[in-house]
Formats: C-alpha cells, structure tokens, sequence
C-alpha cells in the first residue's frame, strides 16, 4: 500500500506479502479498504499519540509543533516504508480528520488562540504547514522522484527536519530567529 495505494493492490498481492491463504484475509478484514483504514489508524494515530505523549508538558505551541515536524520527519528517514504510507495518505480524508492531521490542526489553533502564532487562519494554515511535512517526507522517501532524497534538501550542518520545522514556524508568524533557535533544541526520543 506504501508503493501502489490501496487502489492499485489485490487482495492476492495482500495475502502473498503476509504469507497467509487468500481466503484467511476475510477472517479479519471485510475489503481491502477496511484493512487501509486500519492501517492508517495505526500507524498515524500512534505516531500522534506518542508525539502527545512526548510534548505534553512543553508548553510554548511552537516547541510543540517543532518538536512534532522534526520525530515525524526523522521517522519517515528511518523507516522508509512508514513515510512513503505517509507521502500517499497524507492528505486522505482519513488522515487529515483523524492521527496527525487532526492534532496539527489542534496545535496550530491552541497556538493562534494563545496568540504565540500571528497567523489568523487555522486552516489555511494547516494546509501550508501539512503540506510543507508532506512534501518534505516525500523529497526524502520517494527518491526517484527527488533525486537524492534527503541528502540533497540537506545542506551539511543543517538537516532537514529542523529546517522544515523552522519554515513551519514562520509561517505560523514565529520569528526567523526565535524559529532556529526552537528547532536547535536538543528532541528527547520517542517512545
């Protein structure tokens, strides 16, 4: 699903990968649409609720939001499969109302509301700063389409995440060097 989509993949091709029978797929899931949504609440909603974990006692919503745009950055490097799911599902309808989607939205608004983010809008943006992770863990995981991936968003000494976490903060109205020094904070690991 992380490569073709739920739409370009058999229930065939579903059962070969997992080494099951093809008629064993039906005793847990009723289409392969079903099994996509179960996998989208999985691995989006508990990369999310290990993100909530991690910042819940950060206060200031631009370390929340920095800190959230760098772990989900780095896990789409360290587990490819993960963030080329997450380039594809991005902006699903599933994904933008539930998981990460929703608790961006979340956090932009909390920081627009404590007036830590100068922009007015929440939504409008959500859409600029969703869409800045997206196309950023694409860069970074679909290489035939960005030549070098990573490496080549990344000039040396400043990696991706944070500059991408950086640019998110300033569109959110934050500072240019209030945005690099938040995202030059040292990340706890997420668990």
């Amino acid at each position: 699903m992380a490569d073709k989509g739920v739409d370009g993949l058999t229930i065939k091709e579903i059962t070969d990968a997992a080494d099951v029978g093809f008629g064993s797929f039906y005793n847990h899931f009723e289409s392969k649409e079903a099994l996509h949504a179960a996998i989208i609440e999985r691995q989006f909603a508990s990369h999310a609720d290990a993100l909530d974990r991690l910042v819940e006692d950060v206060e200031d919503p631009a370390e929340v939001i920095a800190i959230s745009v760098r772990h989900t950055l780095l896990r789409a490097e360290q587990e490819p499969v993960w963030g080329r799911f997450l380039a594809r599902e991005g902006f699903s309808a599933a994904s933008v109302s539930r998981g990460l989607g929703r608790r961006l939205l979340r956090d932009i608004g909390n920081g627009i509301e404590a007036g830590r983010f100068s922009a007015v809008d929440p939504h409008m943006s959500f859409l600029f700063c969703g869409g800045g992770v997206l196309a950023a863990v694409s860069a970074g995981v679909l290489p035939d389409e960005f030549e070098g991936g990573f490496e080549s968003f990344s000039p040396p000494g400043r990696q991706l995440p944070e500059r991408v976490a950086a640019a998110v903060l300033r569109v959110l109205g934050v500072p240019p060097d209030e945005a690099d020094t938040i995202v030059c904070t040292p990340l706890r690991e997420l668990a």
